[in-house]
């Protein structure tokens, strides 16, 4: 045992013995009560795994049975659960590392599920489960220790000393749990930092060994503020030790298939990867020139597409930021190995300024949300940005697109000096921002205000700054209390509705469909639209499930699969997870088999919405930014096209109407249209025009248990 670890203050203790992984499920999962002490193991019935499957699908069951109708983010009952999937963990298909966590919002009230790479949801199954449920709130900070090899968990009082900054954590925690090398290879981290601690948007940082670098990187899982909740219950980290990791620790029905199968995708990324989006080598910031050449980058909050200095931002840039000249990974065996980080960098700001540092990424999203949407061009500030959003636990996407909107009330006096604390907040304004964040971690300033997220800042700019109510609610990108991530979204209908339809919120990792919709026009009518709106987020919430990352399924991709009845499907990619999902489990499966399985998961995931007091028809409601021009500066422009569509689809001539006349015109129409989307999509997945799933549907699905029923009979 390490000494230093045995010097520390264990408050509760529970022994087990570790169960074998057996066709990827340990069959049991780990509870933990911060707040009394309680530790247990509970089963995992045949039940679980044919309606839930795992990962996301386990998350959101155990938490449905852990809360109450009226439990809030901040209440001792809400719970934040992770797990992997019973493919989690696999390491001879890319992408098979992936976690989930899954826990009520701070901002949006209902259940958010998040992904991360990294190694913790992977070791915690080796380690003998296949999830964690942590529940109630510490009176001082804690760790919660998983010891695979020992057969221990633990809670441990963390010591005052103890940082709490993912990356000074991190090596804190490697020096009091790991006496050796091999140790801290088979130890993963989950940690937040003193930004979760202040403000409501909070992440997760999940850690891995890098065995290249001998230094430990992270993975976020960003979204809806998780990490405020664990910082409010005072964990300061889940540690998990586990066995070490073999190529058939989950203990597959048929190897050879699991083998085969990945040997054929391996292939095809080492032939395709280099001559279509260079992941191996730039990762996801291939994305950022992309999207600026089709006019769907963000740029000054979402008011356009397109800025003449992407390029000062490109993947061009990245990849020659990027300091491993082999590719990196997040999960063993991962050859799209898009996971890129920054050696050595030098933070210029803050309370590290001077510390050399490594910085993961950043990825799209981050050189999106961070850097064009606010008009931020300059690479050092987007890697300090990424930095310090990591190592305080903040979301890079709701920062980012929290701070377009501030600018963008700044640049139209709704804020100004006296009301930020003497901050200059135009567009473009990179120190100032970083300025926000620091204030933000320490819980000070204008900072405070701006730890709250979009939806409650329009709020307090309305009561305190007499801002124009309905101009923050167009211009304020976010929905359900979500912040946007970072696709432009105006000319295509689909992809509004692959924002505004989602039961957490507006998240491309359900629904992609800008390319189908607004490029390709594959998606012609409402009931296109819809029907991509019932796959896509249902095949997408898959790999959740199941502790798959979604890159591989469409970021490499055969040239022969142009040839398929339905390319942006990617069916050969399809049938390669029908192919690692029964060679895992035994279970022969169909490609229909997939989707049913997350329509069961995604319609409870509603009906908690619902029985959380959301989950309406009103509450999928979208900003009107994402669907149109709100300023007249948007509207000249493009005013070329949104002068032909003023002929096209109403036969006016608008040289004869002022602009303001034709925003109003264009916005009736738009708005309109998205009512007409909600009608077609709500239809096809079996809801009421109230966004309700009605019983038969639940029956259909085999999830008409009572407590369910009761729940959707009130509003059917």
């Amino acid at each position: 045992m390490n000494e230093a670890k045995a010097k520390l203050h264990v408050l509760s203790e529970f022994t087990y013995t570790p169960s074998t992984v057996e066709r990827g499920y340990t069959g049991q999962t780990l509870y933990v009560n911060v707040g009394d002490g309680t530790i247990k193991g509970k089963p995992v019935t045949e039940d679980m795994k044919e309606k839930f499957i795992g990962g996301r699908g386990f998350d959101l069951w155990l938490l449905w049975q852990g809360i109450n109708d009226s439990t809030k983010w901040n209440d001792p009952e809400n719970e934040i659960v992770i797990a992997s999937g019973p493919c989690g963990g696999t390491t001879q298909y890319p992408g098979s590392g992936k976690s989930i966590a899954v826990s009520i919002s701070p901002l949006t009230h209902v259940p958010i599920d998040s992904n991360a790479g990294g190694h913790y949801g992977p070791y915690l199954k080796f380690s003998g489960w296949d999830a964690i449920e942590v529940q109630g709130k510490a009176e001082k900070d804690v760790f919660v220790y998983v010891d695979g090899p020992a057969g221990i968990v633990q809670i441990i009082e963390a010591p005052e000393d103890s940082p709490t900054d993912t990356h000074m954590l991190g090596h804190w925690l490697n020096d009091h749990f790991a006496a050796s090398e091999k140790d801290k290879q088979q130890m993963s981290f989950v940690t937040a930092g003193i930004g979760s601690d202040h403000s409501y948007i909070g992440c997760l940082n999940f850690s891995l060994y890098d065995r290249k670098r001998h230094d430990l990187r992270y993975k976020q899982a960003g979204r809806g503020g998780i990490g405020t909740v664990f910082r409010d219950k005072k964990i300061k980290a889940l540690i998990v030790k586990s066995f070490p990791v073999k190529g058939d620790s989950n203990h597959p029905a048929d190897m050879e298939r699991i083998a085969a199968t990945g040997a054929d995708m391996q292939h095809e990324v080492a032939t395709f990867d280099p001559v279509q989006n260079r992941m191996r080598s730039r990762g996801t910031s291939y994305l950022v020139q992309i999207m600026n050449d089709y006019d769907l980058l963000p740029v000054h909050n979402y008011k356009f597409g397109a800025h003449p200095d992407t390029p000062k931002i490109n993947g061009d840039i990245w990849e020659a930021q990027y300091t491993q000249n082999m590719p990196d990974g997040c999960w063993y065996g991962c050859t799209v190995a898009c996971a890129h980080a920054v050696d050595a960098y030098e933070v210029r700001t803050g309370p590290y300024k001077g510390q050399r540092v490594i910085v993961d990424g950043p990825e799209y999203e981050t050189i999106a949300g961070c850097g064009s949407n606010c008009g931020i061009f300059e690479p050092w500030a987007l890697l300090e940005i990424n930095f310090y959003c990591d190592t305080y636990g903040i979301d890079t996407i709701s920062f980012g697109t929290g701070m377009a909107f501030v600018m963008e009330c700044y640049e139209a006096g709704i804020l100004d000096k006296e009301k930020t604390g003497g901050l200059d907040l135009h567009f473009g304004k990179a120190e100032e921002t970083l300025e926000v964040m620091h204030q933000l971690a320490r819980g000070e300033g204008f900072g405070k205000i701006f730890g709250m997220g979009i939806r409650q800042m329009k709020q307090y700019f309305v009561e305190h700054f007499d801002a124009d109510p309905q101009f923050v609610q167009d211009i304020g990108m976010e929905a359900k209390g979500l912040e946007y991530s970072e696709y432009l979204t105006k000319e295509s209908l689909a992809q509004q509705g692959g924002y505004g339809l989602t039961n957490k919120g507006p998240q491309h990792d359900e629904a992609w469909l800008i390319f189908m919709d607004q490029v390709n026009n594959q998606l012609p009518t409402f009931e296109d639209k819809a029907e991509a709106l019932h796959y896509f987020p249902m095949w997408r919430t898959w790999f959740g499930l199941c502790g798959f990352c979604k890159l591989p399924w469409n970021d490499v991709v055969d040239p022969k699969n142009s040839l398929s009845a339905e390319p942006a499907k990617i069916p050969h990619h399809v049938q390669n997870y029908v192919e690692i999902y029964s060679g895992v489990t035994g279970k022969e499966v169909t490609t229909d088999d997939l989707i049913d399985m997350s329509e069961r998961v995604y319609n409870l995931q509603r009906v908690m919405n619902i029985r959380l007091g959301y989950g309406l028809r009103d509450h999928d409601a979208i900003p009107y930014r994402s669907a149109g021009p709100v300023t007249e500066e948007e509207y000249l422009s493009r005013q070329e096209r949104y002068d032909d569509q003023i002929r096209e689809w109403f036969d006016k001539d608008p040289e004869t109407m002022t602009t303001q006349e034709k925003m109003a015109l264009h916005r009736e129409y738009r708005e309109g249209r998205y009512e007409k989307l909600i009608d077609a999509v709500y239809k096809r997945r079996g809801w009421s025009p109230n966004g309700v799933p009605t019983v038969e549907k639940l029956q259909q699905l085999g999830i008409d248990y009572p407590d369910v029923v009761a729940i959707v009979k009130k509003y059917l």
